[in-house]
């Protein structure tokens, strides 16, 4: 196993294995070149399941990866950093998807001159459609550009100020379970208007998806579009003055925010 072509996954979960799969569909890595770490309850029978390397050693897997992703829930990176801390070396680059943790509090553990990018993507990297957020330490560095690079495969990138990151979690991580709702509750309506469910889901999901890629593409405002399907007394704006009476653009306000305002009470 090759030390610069190999990247190491600490924490396998939903988001780790995403990020794994998502890697070997963009074609940039094999997943004989990925090593994965669970703790050993939840490693799968066959360790090389799916052709990656599964293991429980985190501190093997990261002197094994010139590329380190840590991908585990909060409350547990402390323990987990306190583990392999004293196993980096200024060769290697830290990748960050734990949610709240700043990057200097990563340095202060490490105490190597190292790159560290803390990003915050969401599931569909898996698919390689992702809306990944990045900050670093670094933003000149070639080993930051390699990381921008690898998930510019996985979808689209934009670089922040890391302050704005809880805020990237609550619109772009968060906000894909919010956008999937809302297409759940497009599928019941067609349903409930003749669909069988799963022509109303199909219905329902590709037209979100046009609809996202006429903004993408076309680097349009939401509404200019919406002005394009709404005609004077028509069925589209009754339909979305209906939404508006029962507070559907406050709903999804509201409730964008209110997951930033717990991601904020979190981190205090």
């Amino acid at each position: 196993m090759d030390f610069n072509t190999t990247i190491a996954i600490i924490g396998g979960g939903n988001i780790g294995m995403s990020i794994a799969q998502g890697l070997v569909n963009a074609g940039k890595y094999k997943p004989e070149q990925i090593v994965i770490t669970r703790k050993k309850s939840d490693l799968p029978k066959d360790l090389h399941e799916g052709g990656f390397n599964f293991q429980e050693d985190n501190a093997d897997a990261i002197s094994k990866a010139r590329i380190v992703v840590l991908s585990v829930v909060p409350h547990i990176y402390e323990d987990i950093l306190e583990g392999i801390k004293d196993v980096f070396t200024e060769k290697h680059t830290l990748v960050t998807v734990v949610t709240g943790v700043e990057i200097a509090k990563f340095q202060e553990k490490i105490k190597k001159d190292i790159c560290i990018a803390r990003v915050m993507p969401n599931t569909a990297i898996k698919i390689r459609q992702s809306m990944t957020c990045i900050a670093t330490n670094k933003p000149k560095s070639k080993e930051f550009e390699e990381v921008k690079a690898l998930f510019d495969m996985l979808g689209r990138t934009l670089c922040i100020d890391e302050e704005l990151m809880l805020s990237a979690t609550s619109l772009a991580s968060c906000g894909i379970a919010y956008f999937l709702r809302a297409i759940r509750a497009a599928s019941q309506g067609g349903t409930q208007i003749g669909f069988h469910a799963d022509e109303a889901q199909l219905i329902a999901a590709q037209t979100a998806k046009g609809a996202a890629e006429l903004l993408l593409q076309l680097h349009s405002h939401p509404e200019d579009e919406i002005d394009k399907v709404t005609t004077p007394r028509g069925v589209t704006i009754e339909g979305l003055n209906e939404m508006e009476h029962n507070g559907f653009s406050s709903a999804f306000i509201k409730g964008i925010v209110k997951s930033y305002d717990k991601a904020i009470n979190k981190e205090e």
